[in-house]
């Protein structure tokens, strides 16, 4: 596809720069609708214009392209840089968007004599030390209540120089009487020995733990041999606290030094994607958070993991050596190296990653449909839901329907409802295997059974709602099939009997009579009706396929492969039936067709 270009536009890309840069696309109002950094300027911009073969949305790009401004940089990386730092400002139409828009707080060491410790979130550039940001409040909390509990702090805002100190112009307050601050500003602990304290909580905030426990072991061999039990117990319980606190941010292998991991999950036609980032210290996890990216062009996979990296190492101030990641991102970082690790402790801790990727993501898409339905309040699911007393939302119904013909061509259905609609990829035939006669409990116990231990053995998801088609009897059967399998408490189950739409629930004696005008109960009536479509269809085609094939198999002389040409040509046996000999012999020959019209005038002339 090629635009035709005005001439301002024509001349600004015949004098691009063959330089590292960022390209801003401007519409005719003159907003920024596009920020994309390039390798070489000339070469990327001039691509838009003269590829045929880009993607629908950049095309759309391109229509509303009427100029152009751009930035010359000394670096890719530096372009990758201030693409993301205009992206910020200048949120344009057609660029990758973060659903992130929180400020995250910071550990501040102030610059000050007695450095206070405290949580913020405005970094200000007056010297003092920050530490984060964290994406978790909770981790932020537990971590300055560790240093509460290890470090007696001052928490006061005096100004403690030596004038003011020698002067006594301060009080020590109630946190001194309680223990929690040793008085500096009475001159009761001197600098030297505050200053190791706040050495051990940059240690901690690091993740430099090992040299925080080597310190408090020492410590506490130290007051034992000179026979101070009790201080050597208070020691102790610091480094227990400690070593609680690594524990619960330990990794698989210790020895992992410097690391971030990042990994990304995104399906093809997908304009949303979902990236994990992970941050290891000392083979301790100190940060982790997971974002959602809207995409607005084609953006790959690879484009759009190296922005998220970008925009995290930004974000949380990181620059560790090495980085790995479970694709190959479209980006250079300097002195970093990136790998995609197949196998090892590397690889499980991308695994780890895209765990906490895929949980990231069923929670914003639960949420996005839990939005949705309440923006509706009386949809069938939310009333389901509270007519029921069910736990969850019943997004995912499955539902259970017998069909036999006086105990012959014994068969079920189930068909499967997703947020309240059919989806019929997912609907199933059964044909009973293990049960002769008619037997509607055990037909429905087998094909339960086989359904949920079909969908355990392949680790798929689970319905949140099963509903019987049948009374008391099918609905105890179906729950026996779940309690051998082990996952009755995880799946709501109910029969519906057709006389009096009634509900009934496992154990329970009398059945539940929903408001014929419910728009729960016309739900579950839809789900019950459709189990029983599909269920008849299936019975009478294979009645209709059975009766077919008995009546030619009767026939001794007339093979499979003969019936096969019989029924393509004539489509039934009634038109088998009346067809000339000639048609016949024209087919499968003289013989097979005398045999044929031999046997239909017996069982013309046997019939009354």
């Amino acid at each position: 596809m090629k635009k035709e270009l005005n001439e301002v536009l024509a001349e600004k890309i015949k004098l691009l720069p063959e330089q590292p840069g960022v390209y801003r696309f401007l519409n005719k109002e003159g907003k920024i609708i596009y920020i994309g950094k390039a390798k070489i300027l000339k070469n990327r911009v001039s691509s838009y214009f003269v590829n045929r073969y880009i993607g629908r949305k950049t095309q759309k790009l391109v229509q509303e392209i009427h100029d152009l401004e751009y930035t010359v940089v000394e670096s890719e990386f530096d372009a990758l840089l201030l693409e993301n730092n205009l992206i910020k400002v200048h949120q344009p139409k057609y660029n990758i968007l973060l659903k992130d828009d929180k400020t995250y707080p910071f550990i501040c060491i102030s610059n000050e004599r007695y450095p206070r410790v405290f949580p913020t979130r405005q970094r200000r550039d007056d010297g003092s030390r920050y530490f984060g940001p964290y994406a978790s409040v909770k981790m932020m909390n537990a971590l300055l209540e560790l240093f509460r509990q290890l470090y007696p702090l001052r928490t006061c805002h005096y100004v403690l120089s030596e004038e003011n100190i020698k002067a006594r112009k301060f009080k020590v307050c109630l946190e001194y009487h309680i223990k929690n601050c040793l008085g500096p500003c009475e001159g009761l602990q001197d600098e030297e020995n505050y200053n190791k304290n706040i050495q051990q909580i940059i240690h901690i905030l690091k993740g430099n733990l090992t040299v925080v426990k080597n310190f408090f072991k020492e410590k506490m061999q130290e007051a034992a041999s000179a026979w101070k039990f009790e201080e050597a117990e208070i020691y102790k319980q610091k480094l227990e606290l400690v070593s609680r606190y690594q524990e619960k941010s330990l990794v698989a292998n210790p020895e992992i030094q410097d690391l971030e991991v990042y990994t990304i999950l995104k399906e093809d036609e997908s304009d949303t994607a979902y990236v994990n980032f992970i941050k290891i210290t000392n083979g301790c996890i100190i940060q982790t958070e997971s974002v959602e990216i809207c995409t607005k062009l084609d953006e790959t996979a690879e484009e759009i993991l190296g922005f998220a990296i970008t925009d995290f190492r930004k974000k949380f101030q990181t620059a560790a050596p090495k980085v790995i990641v479970n694709i190959q991102p479209d980006i250079h970082l300097p002195n970093t190296e990136i790998v995609v690790p197949k196998v090892g402790d590397m690889r499980k801790l991308v695994e780890l990653s895209i765990r906490n990727a895929t949980y990231f993501k069923k929670e914003r898409e639960s949420a996005k449909i839990e939005t949705a339905l309440k923006r509706h309040k009386n949809t069938p699911l939310l009333q389901l839901k509270a007519d029921l007393n069910l736990k969850e939302l019943p997004r995912h119904i499955e539902c259970f329907d017998n069909s036999n013909l006086q105990g012959t061509n014994a068969v079920a259905a189930m068909v499967c409802f997703k947020d309240g609609k059919p989806s019929k990829r997912d609907y199933r035939h059964f044909t009973i295997k293990t049960v002769e006669g008619p037997n509607d409990f055990d037909s429905m116990y087998e094909i339960v059974y086989r359904r949920y231990k079909r969908l355990l053995d392949e680790g798929q998801e689970l319905p949140q709602l099963v509903v019987i088609d049948g009374g008391k009897g099918q609905l105890n059967a179906a729950v026996r099939a779940l309690q051998d399998l082990n996952i009755s408490e995880k799946i709501a189950i109910i029969g519906i009997a057709k006389r009096l739409e009634e509900i009934f629930f496992p154990g329970d004696s009398e059945p539940l009579q929903l408001n014929r005008k419910s728009r729960s109960l016309v739900l579950l009536q839809k789900i019950r009706d459709e189990a029983h479509r599909f269920g008849v269809i299936h019975h009478r085609n294979k009645r209709s396929k059975a009766a077919l094939h008995s009546e030619l198999d009767e026939i001794k002389g007339i093979g499979e492969k003969t019936k096969q040409v019989l029924l393509l040509h004539f489509k039934s046996v009634s038109k088998i039936r009346e067809a000339t000999r000639t048609e016949l012999i024209q087919l499968i020959g003289e013989k097979k067709a005398d045999i044929l019209i031999r046997y239909f005038s017996q069982q013309n002339s046997e019939r009354p």
